[in-house]
């Protein structure tokens, strides 16, 4: 890795290589996939805004990386459905199903989420350089490129690869011109932040939190090698501020569709995102902000950002229903991610990735410099911040852009290791370390080739049996319906009775003659409960429990045959 690391391109086909083999990956799982629960409704608001130039489907989430998912479809001759909004669901899987194209569409909006795939894996690098060196920054992506659990997220059309992969990217872009205070680089910082937002609003917080660990770090920080740290005219940073602010003014503009509008006139006398900053009735600024309004035309993504805030907030404090060791509750746990993180992570990743961030920080501590001490930092302010604000506990997906930062601590770690067994003479410790090190190197490469191709729903060895941990999204997001469907045709099954939740359009997949299990309902025959299913309504299948599966599908569908003299009913 070091040898490579010297030439750099060799270096820049290294991270090439390992961000092909990072889709790669993720894009072999494709075919067995069939679509999953949210990914209907990110497809059908990015084409509505591609085809019909409206933004109205799930407002809480901002259209840029839901245009890249709807682009490869819309290119393909998909449209818009016309199904009324706000819930895209039924709208994205109209789009889906309607023409006959349902894996065609769906491979193509799926390879819309690749770049953002590569991003991430590439911004790992950029990151790892500046804190560790080349050398050590390729191991860093190596690993980012093998996790499981981002290889199964970005194998699918959804936000959260995007939005980990462009908040790194924008926290970069905030270290870059802190450092520099140029023009240029308060320009690049405004265009990362207008992607960052406009992919997802939790890069709000997140590169908030991160830019002000940056921005206190960058004041903490003694001057490099004792010298004096170059003034920079406070007008320059001003100038910076304005001009990264017009970019993401300009980026989130462009993605919303570039109208400008008046928000109030003589026949609007109310407007959503004025009343829900200013008042709906009255308030200091209701008045003014109103006259202002009608007379100053802004662009219209301003009313839809905060409308999309204004969503997310009453998402977030109303909660959503989750699942937890058995239990279900609304407003989650303060301890959801630890655990998440805890069964979803390669074990040698997370142990050696934390033990490696807290070695940076005690790095950066000693010797006063901003740069290792700033991915721990942020891997805490982030962690921290969603363990105790956030009410939506349905994943780890939503901590996506805490595992590059792993994968650099890891990487550190490893050449601490290496450079400690070279300068230390052979002995029972020495072989000792060596030997661990060598088996968490084979076993993190087994992680990135056992779980083919089930990366989405992958828990380590401390969850032999995962649904009594954690579900949703985490391990039964509806993927695996498609292989229920090819496995009743192959065991030419005349009828089932289904448990399942997802967004599959029943009656347009290749069932056999089916029917819904309801409440209290017992069957004979095929039976097939998702865990999801399970999970919701534990009571309605507690007398399952009597019978052994005859087979899982997947890593989510138990598939049950109870012959008539085995009757519960």
């Amino acid at each position: 890795m070091l040898q490579i690391a010297r030439s750099r391109l060799l270096t820049l086909a290294a991270v090439l290589l390992l961000s092909a083999l990072g889709c790669g990956l993720a894009a072999s799982t494709w075919h067995v996939y069939g679509h999953t629960w949210d990914e209907p409704e990110h497809i059908a608001a990015g084409m509505a805004l591609l085809d019909k130039g409206h933004y109205d489907y799930d407002i809480q989430h901002p259209p840029l990386a839901r245009l890249m998912l709807a682009l490869g479809p819309y290119l393909a001759g998909a449209r818009s459905q016309g199904k009324p909004p706000p819930d895209g669901k039924p709208e994205g899987i109209a789009i889906l199903y309607g023409s006959g194209h349902y894996d065609q569409y769906l491979t193509l909006a799926r390879a819309g989420a690749l770049p953002f795939l590569a991003l991430l894996i590439l911004m790992t690098y950029l990151w790892g350089r500046l804190v560790l060196g080349r050398g050590a920054a390729l191991l860093a992506t190596l690993l980012t490129a093998t996790t499981p659990v981002l290889i199964g997220h970005g194998a699918l059309a959804t936000l959260d690869v995007p939005s980990a992969a462009t908040c790194l990217l924008a926290l970069y872009a905030i270290q870059r011109w802190l450092g520099s205070g140029r023009l240029m680089d308060a320009l690049g910082l405004g265009l990362a932040l207008g992607l960052a937002i406009g992919t997802k609003l939790s890069a709000l917080p997140f590169c908030g939190l991160g830019g002000l660990v940056l921005l206190g770090l960058h004041a903490w920080s003694a001057p490099a090698r004792g010298e004096a740290r170059e003034p920079v005219r406070r007008l320059q940073w001003a100038t910076g501020v304005v001009l990264a602010t017009l970019a993401i003014a300009g980026v989130l503009t462009a993605a919303y569709g570039g109208r400008i509008i008046y928000l109030t006139d003589h026949t609007h006398k109310f407007n959503q995102a004025l009343g829900y900053l200013f008042g709906y009735v009255d308030g200091p600024l209701h008045d003014p902000a109103y006259r202002f309004f009608a007379r100053v035309p802004v662009p219209e993504a301003f009313q839809w950002i905060v409308g999309g805030i204004q969503a997310l907030v009453v998402h977030n404090n109303g909660g959503h229903l989750s699942y937890l060791f058995g239990e279900l509750k609304t407003n989650g746990w303060r301890y959801f991610y630890i655990i998440a993180m805890a069964v979803k992570t390669p074990l040698p990743l997370l142990l050696m990735g934390l033990a490696g961030l807290w070695r940076l920080a005690w790095r950066g501590i000693v010797e006063r410099a901003a740069v290792p001490l700033a991915l721990p930092l942020i891997f805490v302010a982030l962690f921290a911040f969603a363990s105790i604000f956030s009410h939506i506990n349905i994943g780890v997906r939503h901590l996506l852009v805490l595992y590059p930062l792993l994968a650099i601590g890891a990487a550190y770690l490893a050449v601490e290791v290496v450079g400690w067994l070279h300068r230390r003479p052979r002995g029972a410790i020495g072989w000792g370390v060596a030997t661990l090190l060598v088996l968490a190197a084979l076993a993190e490469g087994w992680t990135a080739v056992a779980p083919w191709p089930d990366y989405l729903p992958y828990f380590n060895i401390l969850a032999p049996h995962p649904e009594r941990i954690l579900v949703d999204s985490d391990l039964d997001w509806g993927q695996d319906f498609r292989r229920l469907t090819l496995r009743l045709r192959a065991l030419q099954v005349p009828k089932v009775a289904l448990a399942y939740l997802g967004t599959a359009d029943l009656a347009r997949e290749d069932l056999p003659p089916y029917e819904l299990l309801g409440p209290d309902q017992r069957a004979i025959g095929w039976i097939a409960v998702s865990e999801l299913a399970r999970m919701h309504a534990p009571e309605r299948f507690g007398w399952l429990d009597a019978y052994t599966p005859r087979e899982r599908i997947g890593k989510s569908i138990d598939l049950y045959y109870l012959p008539p003299a085995a009757s519960p009913r």
